[in-house]
């Protein structure tokens, strides 16, 4: 009971899906929608599980690695990358792209709006909001030519300003010189900078690409004491050629420029080096190409390898694993032309095409995929360079210009240099 001054307290707030059914506020608490959305998430996120408790393991049919599964320390970032794991880990993902490709391009005569929601047509200009998943996962070029949809996307879409990204590069120079060591950082061009010609004349991101490219580049020459810009290089080999040594439809370059990436970090820690040098062709290989199966499609690339000769008589290449995510020690060459202070190698995709040009030039080489630094936040890196008294560093140009590199981040950066000995 109220008197005559006081004000009816308020009810209590109630949940709408307590009120009665005839009030005009109520709604259930689990409509049908939400329950159908709910059993399709739980689908959705536990069909990689029950697969592969089964024994069906899902491939790595695209240029990178599958999503690893997050962990919960985390945070929130956990539920946010759940979803990237669940997608890539679903099996037939692979030949659901490849039948997708096919109806596109027998039904509708175009290429399916693979990871490319916003793209209608050839458009110049990126998205209005510079996400990366809304640029195309492939550039499909001009006389049959493919590009990695990332070499745009990273340039447009970063992560980080170019200016933070070699801010960490310095960083790591002065950290590793003042333990005494040498750094060497060598940057695998994008093949859309080294072959521009075949790019389609208009395409998703195109003034920011090119912008953003010229900057980068400036950039590292302008840091020539420890950079390497093998660009010139690598362009002059194939005007040599008569072709470029990227592959129509492979995102790395061919043994060429294996062989430039060699000649070049063995020439800035010793120059002169390689006046003995003698490289001539051997055989002819073959592989799957690496760009067709993100756009359905399959194809080959093709190159040639080399004989190194760093004494001018004396072959010193040998076949060396692909796979290098432990560490790889090369310590086969000797004599004259090669290099034997004891060399650390943390590098990406194009290191592997070089490792059995280093074992030609490089006496006692240690190389391990920086990549590590995703899961072991420089673990394995430190323990990689704790012997070195060389430290390469090889990354590609999309990498860099993005600023996604584990290895310069905290507390990668961190540990790496706070482990190494003086």
């Amino acid at each position: 009971m109220t008197t005559k001054n006081e004000k009816p307290s308020p009810l209590p707030p109630v949940y709408e899906a307590w009120l009665p059914r005839e009030h005009s506020l109520y709604r259930p608490r689990h409509a049908r929608r939400q329950t159908i959305a709910l059993a399709c998430a739980v689908i959705f996120f536990a069909t990689p599980l029950i697969t592969f408790a089964f024994g069906a393991r899902p491939s790595e049919f695209e240029n990178r690695a599958l999503t690893p599964f997050p962990s919960p320390g985390q945070g929130w970032s956990f539920f946010t990358q759940l979803s990237a794991w669940a997608t890539d880990h679903l099996m037939f993902r692979e030949q659901a792209v490849h039948a997708a490709d096919g109806i596109s391009r027998g039904v509708f005569g175009e290429p399916p709006p693979l990871n490319h929601e916003s793209q209608q047509g050839p458009l110049q200009s990126p998205p209005v909001k510079t996400d990366p998943r809304q640029f195309p996962s492939i550039i499909e070029g001009k006389n049959g030519w493919l590009y990695l949809g990332d070499e745009v996307s990273s340039h447009c879409a970063q992560a980080h300003p170019l200016a933070d990204t070699f801010g960490k590069l310095q960083r790591l120079k002065e950290g590793i010189e003042a333990s005494g060591r040498q750094l060497v950082v060598v940057v695998a061009p994008d093949k859309a900078t080294v072959v521009p010609e075949n790019l389609p004349d208009a395409y998703i991101g195109k003034d920011c690409h090119t912008a953003m490219a010229a900057e980068f580049w400036r950039m590292v020459d302008a840091r020539q004491d420890y950079m390497l810009d093998l660009r010139g290089q690598i362009t002059g080999w194939g005007a040599n050629k008569g072709a470029p040594i990227y592959g129509p439809q492979d995102a790395h370059w061919s043994d060429e420029g294996a062989v430039i990436m060699a000649r070049s970090v063995a020439e800035k820690l010793r120059p002169g080096i390689s006046a003995t040098w003698k490289v001539t062709p051997t055989a002819a290989w073959q592989v799957p190409a690496d760009l067709p199966p993100l756009i359905g499609r399959s194809g080959t690339t093709s190159g040639t390898h080399y004989a190194l000769m760093p004494d001018g008589t004396q072959d010193m290449t040998r076949p060396t694993p692909p796979d290098y995510t432990t560490p790889l020690h090369l310590d086969t060459a000797s004599g004259p032309g090669t290099y034997g202070l004891n060399v650390a190698l943390l590098g990406d995709s194009f290191t592997i095409r070089t490792l059995p040009y280093l074992a030609a030039s490089f006496r006692n080489l240690t190389a391990l995929h920086a990549s590590t630094a995703d899961h072991d936040q420089g673990a394995a890196a430190s323990a990689v360079l704790a012997p070195s008294n060389v430290v390469v560093l090889e990354l590609a140009e999309r990498s860099l210009v993005r600023g996604t590199v584990a290895l310069l981040d905290k507390p990668g950066l961190d540990n790496i240099l706070g482990r190494l000995p003086r």
